[in-house]
């Protein structure tokens, strides 16, 4: 059990057989298709994902446990303020699927920079490929290893098993997670990634909704509907979606970056739109969007809730927010449970991290290899290029992570903050590049440049000296997106274009239209409005 310095037969044995499980599916399923020399077939899984493979991956890449013990931590500090990170993003996710997916699929990409490219000029591709590479390295990827680290010590107790310090037995587990996504994601590309991705979704809906329910049984004293009345009589400003106006997640932001914040990470994000651009037809790719759409509406429940119980049962005991998940999952959850949800939870931190990191290779190999190493380069020398990029990726992000227990604030939050280096200036150019015409390439190189300057002098420099009167760092992003518009609608005026941008078909797959988008998308948003509806009344 956690906390002793032996782990239970049972608690390994089930860990070992589910994650052994996942791994032996994807490879049966995956196994003759799709050869792993082919640029398409490696990066983009032949284009031949499904609806619902589509909606398994994304979902698991989004929800590892830097969401799992991150937004928790935030839901224990701010309640269910914070639950507009998850819910916004069914708003996101539809105006991809209408909007922006059409236009992916009918250019043909494999990746946003090689769109870019198209639309501007090879510097503009370069620039947003180095942008995606520095995210995922230095803030993504470790963020993913580190707190998938500190949850399966605590279940495992890495640290009592083998005698050696906290410090030391998250350098263990961080390698020993960087080594097995980097065998997914290198070994089996995009396909491999989103078979497991898919097959572990299920167990994560199962494994996370056990915590919640588990949390109330024991708030409750074996009721449940107790437990959530317990929860309402004692903490009404926990369920307040509105929060507080200075608080981790103020209302006032829906308004301004954070639902920008949500277009560049389910619209425009290389890890997350990949698995669209793979997808068989648009048809396909949509269904996918909207279905994953259905559930990050519901996730709040996995993915707030527990901070909430943990907020009652350990407020005042935890020295930091980031701890509120681990604690209650050790305190609630059954010891014959401990294996299957350690193996839930391995697979959500692999599957955001072998999404990722196959999306790196991806942007390595199509827009840097072909680009300034070998413009000739075989499908074959792509793929093996990729590859090498890959695993010093992996190994960089393995170096990084253990570090972020020195960052300053909770996981999420730090996450987010740092995202928004390259996401506004990324989703800006992006934007501008599909619905206008004329705006010239210097626009959009001038915009990536002066919005991540912009941002990082606003956060790391101006912020720590103003203060607590500073605003919140999505008001920012917003100011920074209008700024790097006006920038690119001024060069539209002084140095237009020569002939309007024209989005070449390249038919790679079926433009046909899921019948059922237009309804799915009313749903979902309709959705999105009545829990705000209830929650803020």
């Amino acid at each position: 059990t956690t906390g002793s310095s032996r782990v239970p037969i049972v608690t390994a044995l089930s860990f070992l057989g589910f994650t052994l499980t996942v791994a032996l599916v994807s490879y049966l399923w995956v196994r003759g298709t799709s050869s792993s020399n082919e640029a398409d077939g490696y990066f983009l899984g032949g284009r031949s994902l499904t609806g619902w493979v589509i909606a398994g991956s994304l979902m698991l890449t989004n929800l590892s446990t830097e969401q799992i013990v991150g937004l928790n931590g935030q839901g224990f500090q701010a309640g269910l303020a914070v639950m507009a990170w998850e819910t916004t993003s069914g708003v996101a996710l539809v105006f991809t699927a209408l909007y922006l997916l059409p236009r992916y699929l009918k250019g043909g990409i494999a990746t946003i920079s090689e769109f870019l490219a198209d639309r501007f000029d090879e510097m503009t591709r370069t620039i947003s490929s180095a942008l995606f590479l520095t995210g995922y390295v230095v803030f993504f990827l470790p963020v993913v290893l580190y707190s998938g680290s500190l949850a399966l010590a605590e279940i495992f107790s890495v640290a009592d098993v083998f005698g050696v310090s906290d410090m030391t037995a998250l350098f263990i587990t961080v390698y020993a997670i960087g080594i097995v996504g980097s065998i997914y994601a290198i070994g089996g590309g995009l396909k491999a990634v989103a078979v497991s991705d898919t097959i572990n979704a299920v167990g994560l809906i199962i494994g996370g909704l056990m915590i919640p329910l588990f949390g109330l049984y024991y708030v409750g004293d074996g009721d449940i509907l107790g437990g959530l009345d317990t929860l309402f009589d004692e903490h009404p400003e926990k369920f307040d979606a509105k929060g507080e106006p200075g608080g981790l997640l103020p209302f006032s932001t829906l308004f301004t970056g954070l639902m920008l914040n949500q277009l560049f990470y389910w619209g425009t994000n290389q890890a997350i739109v990949q698995r669209a651009f793979a997808a068989k037809s648009l048809a396909e790719g949509q269904k996918g969007l909207l279905i994953a759409a259905f559930f990050k509406v519901l996730t709040p429940i996995i993915l707030v809730l527990p901070g909430i119980i943990a907020f009652h049962l350990f407020a005042g005991e935890l020295d930091r927010p980031d701890d509120a998940y681990p604690r209650l999952v050790s305190e609630v959850l059954p010891g014959w449970l401990a294996g299957f949800f350690a193996a839930v939870l391995f697979g959500a931190i692999l599957s955001s991290f072998n999404s990722v990191l196959n999306s790196s290779t991806t942007l390595f190999g199509v827009d840097i290899y072909r680009q300034y190493f070998k413009a000739d380069a075989t499908d074959a020398e792509v793929v093996r290029a990729g590859k090498i990029s890959g695993f010093v990726i992996a190994v960089l992000a393995m170096g990084v992570a253990p570090f972020i227990a020195y960052a300053p604030s909770g996981l999420f939050g730090y996450l987010q903050q740092l995202n928004g280096m390259y996401a506004i200036p990324i989703l800006a150019v992006v934007l501008v590049g599909y619905f206008t015409k004329r705006v010239p390439a210097i626009g959009a190189k001038i915009a990536l440049v002066v919005g991540v300057v912009v941002y990082l002098v606003s956060q790391f420099v101006i912020a720590p000296m103003v203060g607590d009167a500073y605003p919140h760092f999505l008001h920012v992003l917003a100011v920074v997106f209008i700024l790097l518009l006006a920038i690119m609608f001024t060069a539209r005026y002084l140095a237009p274009r020569e002939t309007p941008y024209q989005l070449e078909d390249k038919e790679v797959v079926s433009a046909d239209a899921w019948r059922y988008a237009k309804a799915a998308s009313v749903i979902v948003t309709a959705m999105v409005v009545s829990t705000y509806l209830i929650f803020t009344g």
